[in-house]
Formats: structure tokens, sequence, C-alpha cells
């Protein structure tokens, strides 16, 4: 009788185990089909953004790290709209951060540069050198 569970038991694990399989990799061709390509982000730091101040970046609410003098930051990112968002570091005083939205194109490059500002620092796209404060100064004639 103890045979007869055992092996009972073995079929049905082997069936069960069978169609998990099957089931992953029916999702799996379907994750391929439909997956698009990540594209790529980078933030630089300006030349002039000061040789004691950093600052610290959060895409979509999650803390990505601090990027100190000398450095830049890279990562691949799902395609869609993300909202990339900065502060300085160290803190001192009132800090208040600022954000970007940014729509990822797939398999595309883009490039940012963190400018620092008024005490704020920044994320403008890669060559563009209007800051916040020359767009203010300017009365808002230009793209800021």
């Amino acid at each position: 009788m103890k045979s007869k569970h055992s092996l009972a038991s073995k079929v049905l694990l082997v069936l069960v185990l069978g169609c998990a399989l099957c089931t992953l990799a029916q999702a799996g061709s379907a994750y391929s089909r439909y997956h698009a390509a990540p594209g790529r982000l980078t933030i630089e730091r300006s030349p002039n953004f000061g040789w004691n101040l950093g600052y610290h970046l959060q895409i979509d609410g999650r803390p990505m790290g601090s990027v100190a003098q000398g450095h830049s930051y890279s990562v691949w990112l799902p395609p869609g709209p993300h909202v990339l968002t900065v502060l300085r570091v160290p803190a001192s005083g009132y800090i208040e951060p600022t954000s970007t939205t940014v729509n990822i194109q797939p398999g595309a490059e883009h490039l940012f540069q963190a400018v620092w500002d008024s005490n704020l620092v920044y994320l403008h796209p890669a060559g563009f050198w209007l800051t916040p404060g020359a767009y203010w100064q300017n009365r808002g004639l230009g793209v800021p």
C-alpha cells in the first residue's frame, strides 16, 4: 500500500512540474515578443557645478545615489515616462528638490546635465546652456 501512495505522489509531482514549465515557457515567449529595448539615461555634472558639491538622484521616487565631482551617472531604463529628482549634497539649511520628467525612447540615448544655480540643482538636456536664473533674467524669452 505504501508503494502505491509513493508512486501516485511521484506521478502527481511530475505532472505539476510539467504544467509549471509549460506555463513559464509560454510566458517567456510572450515577454520576448512584446518587450521593447531599454533606453540609456546619462547625467553629467556641468563644469561650473562646484568642487565641494554633489547631487542626490532619485528616479521615480527610488534613491539611485549621490554623484560627486568628477563622476557621472548612467543607467538603462525601460521605455516610457520617468521622473528624475535631484537635490544638493551636502545638505545645509533648507534644500528643495527639483524634478524633471523624461520620456525614455527604446534604444535611444538621453543625456542630461546637472546644473547648479540659485542654490538649487537642476537637470537640463545636454547642449542647452540657459540656467533657470538666466531664463528669469530674460523674462522667459527663450526655452528653459
